[in-house]
């Protein structure tokens, strides 16, 4: 497995260099870089396929690997939000992302599916977000950009065998799991979404909760990291365990150093004998 940090683990305005910087002298093999609003640090949906592949050229000078790219931009335009008009624009950051990912030699773009909410009820979500999601797959087949639904806070596909239902009903190898361990802990057990959901998982973040529901480092909340080590590995999971935390206050750089050694530690407890 492949170390991997999340860019949003930095504070906000952090330059992508001392990213790159940080991360690599911490040990990590990959970043993750996130598509953020206009005007935000690194990529954006104003970046021309140019600015990427300096920023992928940049990361490689650091020796590190670009594997997949997040955004937090499907909170503000869903894929599901019963207006069309927001529907379309969730449309244009999915392609978007893939655009970029292709660009920067990323496989995979991190989704969130679809949210329920007060105007959106559990029928339209799912409708709507089928629909959003192959408008859009044609798009990711032929760029060999895998999209990676993930299982978050958004009231929607609640358990695994319905998030193993929702990613079959689509037929494409193109669709699959970004699976969020300690987002899994709220509905379950993370060791055993991993068992359901198995090749259909593409990519891993790694977060840790308290039983306050409180964001904690990892080692440190109500994960048992080795029942869900153990299921990676069963399952032959062999790509990028992503941090994905909340940055330090001070000394942000900090960070990076704890979690690769966490990380190291998680990866050595289920090793095969």
């Amino acid at each position: 497995m492949l170390k991997g940090i999340n860019q949003w683990c930095y504070p906000d305005g952090t330059p992508l260099e001392k990213v790159f910087e940080y991360s690599q002298r911490a040990g990590f093999d990959a970043v993750e870089l996130n598509m953020n609003p206009n005007g935000g640090v690194g990529l954006t949906m104003e970046t021309t396929l140019s600015e990427a592949e300096s920023i992928a050229a940049m990361a490689k000078r650091y020796d590190l690997k670009l594997r997949s790219l997040s955004t937090a931009l499907f909170w503000e335009f869903p894929l599901s939000d019963p207006d069309k008009a927001v529907r379309k624009k969730g449309q244009e950051v999915l392609r978007k992302q893939i655009e970029l990912a292709e660009a920067m030699g990323m496989d995979t773009v991190l989704v969130v599916p679809g949210i329920v909410n007060s105007r959106t009820p559990y029928e339209t979500c799912y409708a709507n977000s089928r629909v959003s999601i192959e408008t859009i797959l044609p798009q990711a087949e032929q760029a060999h950009v895998r999209i990676g639904l993930e299982n978050v806070g958004n009231k929607f596909l609640l358990s695994p065998m319905e998030f193993v239902s929702y990613i079959d009903s689509f037929q494409s190898p193109a669709l699959g799991a970004y699976f969020d361990i300690g987002n899994a802990l709220h509905y379950g057990y993370p060791e055993h979404w991993i068992k359901s959901l198995g090749e259909r998982i593409f990519k891993v973040h790694a977060k840790d909760f308290s039983e306050s529901n409180q964001s904690v480092p990892l080692l440190a909340g109500d994960v048992n990291w080795k029942d869900v080590m153990t299921a990676l590995y069963e399952i032959g999971y062999n790509d990028t365990v992503t941090a994905e935390l909340t940055p330090y206050k001070t000394g942000p750089e900090l960070l990076a150093y704890d979690t690769a050694r966490h990380l190291e530690t998680l990866f050595n407890w289920a090793k095969p004998v």
